[in-house]
């Protein structure tokens, strides 16, 4: 795999080297520039390298809020991932960042490990978006002609598969892949394995995520759990109802972006799915079903 290339905006000079040697030393490529205009020049010239941007909030000239408005606003940069840097845990503040499509936040000063982590994640959203584009793009859309569908899975990569296929079916498929994927893998590891948000937190920032799945595939409490999709067409919508074999959430607390969860390495699935891919998304009783519409 190819090193993943980061583009880091940042005036203070100490915390920029500070981020680009750490980042290197981790095989990730660090193009670093000092201000708002250096990194609009960059960005706004096609199709630039970057698969995830690191961007300080206080910038002189263009602030970080301006260029992150630009970013999102630019079609062809609008799907690379922000993470924001901030020396402030204000609400209002982050809220802003939110509404403006910052889904991932720094504080300063970093944890090396929380840094990485969060780097990494905004790195495999980014490769899973174009990776699934890439599918979409050679895909027959003969699913568009599905009427209705039952689907059974067990894994983390047959999530990702039966996501790019069941997004054929939509009338914009690259839009409902990426929240289909969320679902999909939402279903296995909190569902049928069990990961807790706590448990996933700490297993991002070790690294250790995939592994600890694919143990708890293995173990016989969970060897013949599957999950299923319903996939019905209606006149006017399309609903995609999954359903795992664990024990429900409490979901409530995770239909919309949390301030207060913003830092965490995990947590943006279900608020993202909502926001980008569906028109509707509804859990049902324990939270062990839930239902997406892609309205037609």
């Amino acid at each position: 795999m190819t090193a993943a290339h980061v583009l880091l905006v940042e005036d203070e000079e100490i915390i920029a080297t500070i981020i680009t040697e750490f980042l290197g030393s981790r095989g990730i490529q660090v193009s670093a520039v000092a201000d708002g205009e250096q990194a609009w020049a960059l960005l706004r010239g096609g199709d630039p390298p970057y698969e995830t941007i690191l961007l300080d909030r206080d910038l002189p000239g263009i602030s970080g809020m301006e260029l992150l408005q630009r970013i999102k606003t630019t079609a062809q940069l609008s799907q690379i991932p922000v993470v924001m840097e901030t020396s402030s845990n204000d609400a209002k503040s982050i809220q802003e960042g939110l509404d403006r499509g910052a889904y991932y936040y720094l504080t300063k000063p970093f944890q090396p490990d929380v840094l990485l982590a969060i780097v990494n994640a905004a790195v495999g959203q980014y490769r899973d978006y174009r990776r699934m584009r890439e599918t979409l793009e050679k895909a027959e859309r003969t699913l568009l002609f599905m009427e209705s569908g039952r689907f059974r899975f067990r894994s983390l990569a047959q999530a990702q598969a039966l996501a790019g296929g069941l997004a054929q079916a939509c009338p914009e498929p690259l839009r409902a892949a990426a929240g289909l994927q969320e679902l999909l893998i939402n279903a296995v590891e909190h569902g049928n394995l069990g990961v807790s948000y706590q448990e996933k937190s700490a297993l991002i920032l070790a690294g250790r995520l995939q592994e600890e799945c694919e143990r708890r595939l293995g173990l016989p409490e969970h060897r013949d759990k599957t999950v299923e999709v319903v996939v019905e067409r209606g006149a006017d919508r399309l609903s995609f109802t999954i359903s795992d074999q664990g024990a429900g959430f409490d979901w409530h607390k995770y239909l919309d972006f949390d301030p207060g969860r913003i830092f965490d390495p995990n947590g943006r699935g279900i608020a993202l799915a909502r926001k980008i891919s569906f028109d509707q998304v509804d859990y049902l009783g324990d939270g062990s079903t839930v239902q997406a519409v892609v309205k037609l």
